[in-house]
């Protein structure tokens, strides 16, 4: 039988904080019980990240996330994750994109007026639109969440980036604790685990 872990009334990260420690403990069928469809996203995301198959059933409002794995996929060759990172940077780098993170945690750049704080953003995000060496990862959480979501000039801005191969991270959380999860119109819903791991990849990170 699957083991069943409880992560029902549990905030993003923690569920999938909590099935990848099942992973790292060697699991390869279990499931997760969570209560939001924010969790239920992340949590297929991480099976799709490490190889996992996953279904989702929903039972008066409890998702159960199972995760399972063939067993013919043991048999794979291990890859070098060191390996993987060196020819990351340099696909990376034929593109134009460099080892460096944009952490974004303000809907402004500075203090004072907050008009002119919201036309520096759409400055920065133009400037390094037209730069020839781009960042990894663009990430937002907080406040900052109201950029990718209201900030028009600074969104087209950041489509372009979009689509020149920067990821743009949105924490999911701090769209519902704002009331603007629909507004997204660019970047991606992330989660807390997937941002700490864009940082950790990153050899350095701005942050404004």
């Amino acid at each position: 039988m699957n083991k069943i872990v409880d992560a029902k009334g549990k905030n993003c990260p923690i569920p999938v904080i909590m099935a990848k420690k099942e992973i790292d403990g060697g699991n390869n069928n279990f499931l997760v019980e969570v209560d939001n469809k924010i969790a239920v996203q992340n949590l297929q995301k991480l099976a799709n990240s490490q190889e996992f198959i996953s279904s989702v059933e929903e039972d008066n409002g409890v998702f159960k996330v199972y995760f399972s794995k063939d067993s013919d996929s043991d048999n794979k060759l291990e890859e070098c994750e060191e390996c993987n990172q060196i020819l990351e940077k340099i696909e990376g780098n034929k593109r134009g994109i460099d080892t460096w993170s944009v952490f974004i945690g303000k809907e402004i750049i500075g203090g004072g007026s907050e008009d002119l704080g919201k036309t520096l953003m759409q400055m920065y995000f133009y400037t390094i639109s037209e730069s020839d060496k781009l960042p990894k990862s663009i990430l937002f959480m907080n406040a900052g969440v109201k950029v990718p979501t209201l900030n028009e000039q600074a969104i087209e801005n950041l489509k372009v980036l979009e689509e020149k191969g920067v990821d743009i991270l949105v924490c999911g959380t701090c769209l519902n604790f704002y009331g603007i999860e629909k507004e997204l119109k660019v970047g991606k819903v992330s989660n807390m685990y997937d941002i700490t791991n864009a940082m950790k990849e990153a050899l350095k990170v701005i942050t404004l």
